[in-house]
This record gives C-alpha cells, structure tokens and sequence, in this order.
C-alpha cells in the first residue's frame, strides 16, 4: 500500500484530518508567495499532537540560513527543498540541521527525470512533481501534471514521492501508471487557494488505502 503526504497544512482541524486519515507525512510552508504559508512557531504549535505519530516536513524554497535555523522550533523530521537546490547545498542544509531532505524535481520530459541521479543516496527521498508553467510564480503547488507513467519502473535508493495535480478521484490511476511508493497533495484536497478541506483530505487518504 502506498503511503501519502498532506502538505501546505495551516489550521489544527486540517492536521486533525491527516492524523485520523493515517498520513504517514504532513508538511507545512515557509515560502512567502504560496497561499499557504506559515511561520514556524505557528507550524510548531499545530505539529504537537503530531509528533511520533507522522513525519513532520518543513517545505522551503531555495531557503537561507536564517530560515533554517528559526525551523528548529518546528524540529521537523525532513525538510523538504522545492527550489534550485544543488547537492552540495542540500549536504550543507543537512549538516546545519540534522533533519533528513526531500529534493523536489520538476519533470515535464523523462530527461527531466535523470536529475535524479544527481541526489539519489543524499537525500531521504525524491519528490517528482509536474513542472508549473514558466509564468507561474512559485515552484509547486499549482496542480500541475506530468504523464505519471514515465515513473514506471523507476526506482531509486530511497522510496520516491509522486506529487502534482493529484486529487482524490484521480491519485488511484496515478498509482497504477506510475507505481510510485508516496504520494503528496496539497492543491488536490483544498476547497480555494491554500484552504485545505478536511473531508477532502479524508477522502484522499481513503482512495490511496484503496489504491
């Protein structure tokens, strides 16, 4: 059975979702442009009754130090990198932070894919996510596609995660094509912009149990 991720959480009763639908990760925001950002004393006060119980991620983009060390009061298990990211800064993010990494990588062709290579065995995970339009002003969670089957058969050292313009009435088909391990949502369980529905994330996590 594959696992999921709920991601760009802001309030406790859509954390309270993901925890009774059985998230094996939650993540919350720390890029200014999404519609879904937080500080991290906010994330930390609604991550608590988390804690153990999931993984807990702090999503950044292209992150500095600063940022870095003020998610300490988050203590996030991983912290997610959704930007321009090279390996040798995520080994530098790793070393200041302990937390394991997730390396998002935007993929339109399977060419795209091949960046893989280059953070495969330093990071926890790889996230592939669809590639947002060129107009788009932050990196993710736009809802956008790519074709899920150039996943099949891929695998790498680590469970990867599948991400981009999934929703509970398509992330069953996305599983199929793709076979990838994880999945994550954000756009695909919200009601608007950066307003997450706590029966969508229910019925999400339900469709992925079936999956």
């Amino acid at each position: 059975m594959a696992g999921a991720k709920i991601c760009g959480l802001s309030t406790a009763e859509t954390v309270a979702a993901a925890l009774e639908g059985r998230a094996e990760f939650i993540g919350f925001m720390f890029f200014p442009k999404s519609p879904r950002v937080v500080d991290p004393e906010t994330a930390a006060r609604l991550a608590a009754p988390a804690r153990g119980k999931t993984r807990i991620v702090a999503v950044t983009v292209d992150s500095d130090d600063a940022l870095l060390d003020h998610l300490a009061v988050l203590k996030p298990d991983l912290i997610q990198l959704h930007g321009q990211e090279t390996p040798q800064r995520a080994a530098a993010i790793r070393a200041r932070t302990g937390a394991g990494l997730i390396k998002v990588l935007p993929v339109a062709t399977a060419h795209d894919i091949d960046a893989a290579n280059h953070f495969d065995g330093l990071v926890e995970h790889l996230m592939f996510e669809g590639r947002p339009p060129p107009d788009a002003d932050r990196p993710g969670g736009i809802g956008a596609k790519f074709d899920w089957g150039l996943l099949a058969g891929r695998r790498w050292q680590k469970p990867h995660f599948l991400a981009g313009g999934l929703n509970p009435w398509n992330v069953q088909e996305a599983l199929d094509q793709s076979g990838a391990p994880i999945v994550d949502v954000s756009s695909g369980v919200e009601r608007g912009a950066g307003l997450k529905d706590p029966g969508l994330i229910s019925a999400f996590l339900e469709a992925v149990r079936r999956a």
